[in-house]
């Protein structure tokens, strides 16, 4: 959608503009309501309950949860993901991941080898930057505590086997070892359906500022209810309930959420929650994919160009034009063509090397579903002008 001269092509960043229903669902409640949730029992109080309510239902429908008290919220996709890591992973364990995650993942794993007795095992992907299923469940011992996979790149967008890996985990299990799936949904919650129980999935993670077109500052995690008790809390203090008590309440969502919430970003979120919910699913993933197709299509005919990956169901390809720095790509695009992408490693650390994009990384370019045709065309012919210009 073209606006001000502007052609946004970030969405795998966070998604823009946000409808204008969700920004007056915000609105709404700073000026009329501004009660904080779970913290009094008068009207205003009840009402921003309320809110909360309905979207974690609305997220619990959309991915298939059995429980709508299994959703938590956090202020992002990285805060949610860490809780996971953090509440279920402990003192001895191994943990499986693989090379195509994003820093959300990487990072606290990383971080938990070098400070504590962990030990990680981090799976290759191929050239396309996916992972086989069966590679990620032959790293899994008797030790694992914890498999942690993305759903889809967020360098090219392509989608993981997240079904056959969590369904291979269930048949592995046994009365006396399991170990917790944790999928990051960052770039395909909203986007592409997913039912939690159907891919043998723990735990789910995902911001709501993306496919889930809600406003920055918004994120859930999904706890399956086998994990409820497992999970530890990481973040300590008020939940509006038992007060009294100097340890965390014991029950989901309230042991994993600490300090008042965003009421007015949640507020925007179920609003998009329910447009989403709402929407013809077969019109909206035609729509998606022949904008992924296009997008592909006419960037992988520009032959002076290198596309990384293979053509998928999102719209998000990341190319490179030799002798250039993706920055200053990027900033060619923004300043000549108002066109607006992202460039560098796109805080995935390690798909680089495994895609051949290392040590510059990529230029993104990623639509969404109401990406115009002629934006689309915009961006490859601006493409293939500088492509032209360097050759």
């Amino acid at each position: 959608m073209m606006s001000h001269g502007r052609i946004y092509l970030d969405h795998a960043a966070t998604s823009w503009p946000k409808h204008s229903d969700v920004l007056d669902a915000m609105d709404c409640y700073a000026r009329d309501c501004g009660a904080a949730s779970g913290r009094g029992q008068y009207q205003s109080a009840n009402r921003a309950d309320a809110i909360l309510r309905s979207a974690r239902l609305g997220i619990s429908r959309l991915i298939g949860s059995p429980a709508a008290e299994g959703i938590a919220f956090f202020s992002n996709g990285t805060q949610a993901i860490n809780a996971a890591i953090a509440g279920i992973v402990r003192d001895g364990d191994h943990v499986v991941t693989t090379a195509a995650e994003h820093n959300s993942v990487l990072r606290p794993l990383s971080h938990l080898a070098a400070t504590r007795d962990l030990t990680l095992k981090i799976v290759d992907c191929d050239r396309d930057g996916v992972v086989r299923a069966d590679d990620v469940l032959d790293a899994v011992t008797d030790a694992t505590r914890l498999v942690a996979v993305t759903s889809a790149s967020n360098v090219t967008g392509g989608e993981q086997p997240i079904q056959a890996i969590g369904c291979g985990l269930k048949k592995r299990r046994s009365a006396t070892h399991s170990a917790a799936f944790l999928c990051d949904a960052a770039q395909t919650f909203g986007y592409l359906p997913i039912d939690v129980q159907a891919c043998g999935i723990d735990l789910l993670a995902a911001p709501g500022h993306k496919g889930g077109g809600g406003p920055q500052g918004t994120g859930f995690l999904y706890v399956s209810p086998a994990w409820h008790e497992q999970i530890n809390a990481s973040v300590f203090g008020g939940t509006g309930s038992q007060s009294e008590s100097l340890e965390m309440p014991a029950s989901m969502p309230a042991k994993l959420e600490p300090g008042n919430l965003n009421v007015a970003a949640i507020a925007g979120w179920d609003v998009a929650i329910k447009q989403i919910a709402a929407r013809d699913e077969a019109v909206y993933s035609e729509t998606l994919q022949t904008v992924a197709r296009q997008l592909n299509e006419g960037l992988r005919a520009i032959e002076s160009i290198r596309v990384f990956g293979k053509p998928g169901r999102l719209p998000i390809v990341s190319l490179a034009i030799d002798g250039f720095q993706p920055t200053d790509l990027s900033a060619i695009l923004d300043a000549q063509f108002s066109i607006e992408t992202r460039a560098g490693l796109h805080c995935a650390a390690l798909i680089h090397d495994s895609i051949g994009s290392a040590p510059g990384g990529t230029l993104r370019i990623s639509g969404s579903a109401a990406t115009t045709r002629e934006e689309i065309d915009a961006v490859i012919e601006a493409i293939r002008q500088i492509a032209d210009a360097v050759g």
